[in-house]
């Protein structure tokens, strides 16, 4: 068999034109035209442009390469070894060129985002929301803009929303020794007489947006159950925030005491509609002009003025102040007998403030005293 080279596509390209070979093109592949081997000279055969074996470079898609020892085993009929024409060896360059290019073509695009504008997406969906609630809602406004919220007695900071308004307020919705209360079924005992120790005294009226408020100097203070406490304030209700057997009263006075330790107690007078009562004259006569002002009397209070004639008997209970932060552990003691106020009194508190009540609680199984 004739030995076969590898050359490059020029060279092959310059030994055929040299020796003036025909190619032709077969289906398979391309072979050099022969003639007859008994009158073709010896030299013309040793410059044949044939390639025995194309590089693995330029193997055919589903072609195996083949070994060179079994090459003439397998194929004794072929008197010479197959060759690749110069189209042919084009084509297949021209091939594997494309095959490059579509590989680099088809090669995924990666964009890579960079991690603040991903972080900055959700606050610019979000804002338009908030805003839109905003408006609906002015309490939700105030609470998204940082501000403290007022509570109130009605609306979207009444009573309900107490408890949602500031975490210190939790207790207006938590608690389960809430007041006021409907006081009803109580225990019938005899009570320890509440020792007052009410003297007349310098006071002050504020206005403070909510009820109107006496503060007393220091002096005034009760004794029940060996304790002894400071009395602070006054404030009125309308109607009366206390319901005994389920019935209010058109007014209520609450003084708020205080003990050396920190606890508080009321006492709590229902005021019903009557003769009238020379105590809440001498406040409505001291009213400040202004709100949140205090208003400071000329003449002194004797606070015992409030209170009814039969001061032993009184309904007592653990509860909480009625108003924000509602703190509890307070000692309540409600007044059996009412104290009379005009039309006219009411009347003056009516235009100030028509409605200052927390609607009343659950008793939670709380025992409640009833004196006898």
């Amino acid at each position: 068999m004739m030995p076969t080279f590898a050359f490059p596509r020029l060279t092959v390209l310059a030994l055929a034109c040299a020796a003036g070979c025909a190619l032709s093109l077969t289906s398979g592949s391309v072979r050099a035209a022969e003639a007859p081997a008994e009158t073709e000279p010896a030299a013309s055969k040793s410059i044949r442009p044939t390639l025995s074996k194309p590089p693995q470079f330029f193997q055919r898609k589903g072609e195996q390469a083949k070994e060179p020892g079994k090459d003439s085993a397998k194929a004794p009929a072929k008197s010479e070894a197959q060759g690749v024409s110069m189209s042919e060896l084009a084509d297949l360059i021209d091939q594997k060129i494309s095959e490059v290019a579509a590989k680099r073509a088809a090669a995924p695009v990666v964009k890579v985002t960079p991690p603040a504008s991903r972080a900055k997406r959700p606050a610019a969906v979000k804002a338009p929301v908030d805003v839109a609630l905003a408006s609906q809602d002015p309490l939700q406004q105030r609470l998204l803009n940082g501000r403290d919220v007022d509570w109130a007695y009605s609306g979207a900071t009444g009573p309900d929303a107490w408890g949602q308004l500031k975490p210190a307020y939790r207790l207006c919705m938590l608690g389960k020794r809430q007041s006021p209360i409907d006081i009803r079924d109580g225990l019938p005992v005899h009570l320890d007489p509440i020792q007052f120790d009410y003297r007349p005294t310098r006071f002050r009226v504020i206005d403070t947006g909510r009820t109107v408020e006496v503060k007393f100097d220091l002096g005034n203070s009760i004794t029940v159950m060996g304790q002894r406490y400071e009395l602070v304030a006054m404030h009125f209700h309308r109607p009366s925030e206390e319901r005994v057997n389920g019935r209010a009263y058109p007014m209520s006075a609450h003084l708020l005491h205080k003990s050396p330790a920190g606890q508080h107690a009321v006492v709590a007078v229902l005021l019903d509609q009557g003769e009238s009562q020379p105590l809440i004259q001498q406040v409505w006569n001291n009213l400040p002009l202004e709100k949140h002002q205090e208003q400071l009397a000329q003449a002194p209070m004797d606070p015992s003025q409030i209170l009814p004639a039969q001061r032993a008997q009184y309904y007592t209970y653990m509860g909480s102040l009625t108003t924000p932060p509602c703190t509890e552990n307070v000692l309540w003691m409600v007044m059996k007998q009412p104290v009379t106020v005009s039309i006219d009194q009411i009347d003056i508190f009516h235009r100030l403030y028509p409605m200052n009540a927390r609607p009343v609680q659950p008793t939670s199984g709380r025992l409640i005293k009833e004196g006898l």
